[in-house]
């Protein structure tokens, strides 16, 4: 199996209240994923961080291989989800693939 995590920082400009929906609609829209790409086993979205965290939010998803991961990085259904509700609302991103 291949574990996939993202942190994500949202953009500054947002208030308190803009960041509070736009982490949701991430999370509904990462989390509506699951069972709709082959070979992904399991997708969570975290939002709610400890004061001392530096990220708004992560992504932690399983899949079966690498090649499932692949997959994912290009189901229109995922791509939909990243251009339309994350890649406009963060600044930075960081990845971590590995297997377990």
């Amino acid at each position: 199996m291949v574990k996939h995590v993202i942190l994500w920082v949202l953009k500054e400009e947002y208030s308190a209240e803009e960041k509070a929906k736009i982490k949701a609609e991430i999370k509904a829209g990462l989390e509506g994923l699951k069972g709709q790409i082959p070979g992904l086993i399991e997708i969570k979205v975290n939002t709610e961080g400890l004061a001392s965290s530096n990220a708004d939010l992560m992504l932690d998803s399983t899949f079966e291989d690498e090649a499932a991961l692949k997959v994912y990085a290009t189901h229109p259904a995922h791509v939909a989800v990243a251009d339309g509700k994350v890649r406009p609302f963060t600044a930075s991103r960081v990845c971590l693939d590995y297997e377990v």
